[in-house]
């Protein structure tokens, strides 16, 4: 017997039966509608697929906070102490942490859960806290979790098997939510970057073909609610159409990322606000790019507008700041950068006649598949570079090979670059972006300015309007006289989620995909 619920009816596929079968189905049908009445609700669980951009090329816990490695694992195999709500409203959360506070000294002390073990079946406690952090910070790595703590010294204590301090020099007021991009590891896991992660989740890895999938398993012994989701298959396609139908045809159950083009039913296709900012890093120490009159002429030559509601989808800001609004600090003075195709031809003439070679050829790196129309948009930014004076090539190449143009150490021998990215802030505050971005020893930083270092230092240790002043000042001296970057869009997300399931993304979802955050119908 199948039914359909309807507007509060049932009704049967079952016409022109006799009446003793009506009768008969009418009972039975009254005594399931009592029995759910009188029984407790049981929500449905299973396996879910669900289709990706870029396959990860790494499952590095310490690297989850890169988005094609975060969206699998971070919050589903490895956890952190902190965990900032994206849903709701209540602000930084305990995950392995319970409470902490700040003691007198300026420095945090954490108490740790209890019952938590990791999925090799050993104990979690605060030395493999200790650990974790001090594993972030070793220069046996490349761990991209520890550009966050640039600028300060930290030093992990433990007290007790349940309790470690933080000491903080110069004083972090917002450490709590730093700790919220550390993921722990079992004390003892190599230095070295692992293949298969332990971690305290509610998920282990059980699967992992490079080229074909990524399979995590639900834990019979995690602490915390079991989730609905039993399996999480993860498949790679580059084309955000493909993934789009692989949804609609049930392929998949889940796109986290698709086009505005193929967001085309209101049923399974949600539209968010994320937190991710599309730019050009400027190398600043390569010629011509290290002058700021070629670094204001790029701005000037691409037509930022034309790109919003074609291949960039509408809804998206022009950016003037490498965090989106409202992050802490945000300053709405500082303007974009108009269109000037004239003043860009001006810039370099002036610059030619001094003797900067404006004719060298400029390289644009850019990362296949980071987002859709990635494609379209770096051609077009690189047509319009090249009719006002460029010359531009550029080279598409995957994310391991991207990272070595985007972080240091920078190649020896390399000409002048403009390298593509997608940076996501998604914690409210410029700390998540400004040292490694920009400060001189900042791992993605393409200069080295001493007032931007130390607007750095202050506004990271200040706290209150004190703190997004000096935030403030920053972004307006970054854009308007350093020209760090060329700035583009905050962007709009779209995703495709399967009618079955009981999901809707958030400004989190391109770069996290917690898997106990989705129901089944």
């Amino acid at each position: 017997m199948r039914g359909k619920a309807c507007s509060g009816q049932l009704t049967t596929d079952y016409p022109g039966k006799e009446g003793g079968m009506k009768m008969r189905k009418t009972i039975m049908l009254a005594a399931l509608i009592l029995g759910s009445a009188l029984s407790p609700a049981y929500a449905a669980s299973g396996p879910i697929k669900i289709v990706l951009p870029e396959e990860a090329d790494l499952l590095e816990p310490c690297m989850a906070t890169r988005s094609n490695i975060g969206r699998v694992i971070m919050q589903n195999v490895s956890e952190t102490l902190t965990e900032l709500d994206v849903r709701g409203d209540k602000g930084l959360m305990p995950r392995l942490a319970e409470k902490w506070e700040q003691k007198a000294d300026g420095s945090w002390r954490f108490h740790l859960r209890q019952g938590v073990t990791f999925s090799d079946g050993t104990a979690f406690d605060a030395k493999d806290v200790k650990y974790s952090f001090d594993r972030i910070m070793s220069d046996k790595n490349a761990c991209e979790s520890r550009r966050y703590f640039g600028g300060m010294t930290v030093n992990a204590q433990v007290v007790d098997d349940r309790t470690i301090d933080f000491n903080v020099d110069p004083v972090q007021p917002i450490l709590p939510l730093l700790l919220s991009l550390v993921t722990i590891v079992p004390e003892g896991t190599p230095l070295e970057f692992v293949r298969e992660p332990v971690g305290t989740g509610p998920y282990k890895l059980t699967n992992w073909t490079p080229g074909q999938q990524i399979v995590l398993t639900a834990r019979d012994d995690y602490w915390g609610q079991k989730p609905q989701v039993t399996e999480a298959t993860y498949l790679f396609r580059a084309d955000p159409a493909v993934r789009a139908a692989m949804v609609q045809t049930g392929e998949a159950d889940i796109s986290p990322s698709i086009s505005q083009l193929d967001a085309t039913n209101p049923a399974t296709d949600f539209s968010y606000l994320d937190s991710e900012t599309v730019y050009l890093r400027i190398d600043h120490n390569i010629e011509p790019l290290n002058d700021v009159r070629v670094r204001r002429a790029l701005n000037l030559a691409i037509d930022r507008e034309a790109f919003i509601g074609t291949l960039v989808p509408d809804g998206a800001l022009l950016a003037t700041a490498i965090v989106p609004p409202p992050t802490l600090g945000w300053n709405p003075d500082v303007k974009v950068f108009p269109y000037d195709p004239e003043g860009a031809k001006k810039l370099l003439e002036e610059a030619k006649a001094d003797g900067v070679k404006v004719e060298t050829p400029i390289t644009i790196i850019a990362r296949t598949a980071n987002f859709p129309n990635v494609t379209e948009i770096m051609e077009a930014i690189q047509s319009q570079l090249q009719e006002v004076g460029f010359k531009v090539d550029l080279k598409f190449v995957e994310v391991a090979e991207h990272e070595g143009y985007y972080s240091k150490p920078f190649k020896e021998g390399r000409g002048p670059l403009l390298v593509a990215a997608m940076h996501d802030n998604s914690k409210g505050d410029p700390s998540f972006s400004m040292f490694f971005k920009y400060a001189s020893e900042g791992t993605q930083s393409g200069f080295s300015d001493p007032k931007v270092d130390d607007l750095i230092r202050r506004a990271s240790a200040a706290v209150g309007d004190e703190r997004a002043k000096l935030w403030s000042e920053l972004i307006a001296y970054l854009h308007d006289e350093v020209v760090a970057d060329v700035l583009l869009f905050h962007m709009v997300g779209f995703s495709r989620v399967s009618e079955k399931l009981d999901f809707k993304p958030t400004m989190a979802t391109n770069s996290m995909l917690q898997l106990s955050e989705i129901g089944i119908k």
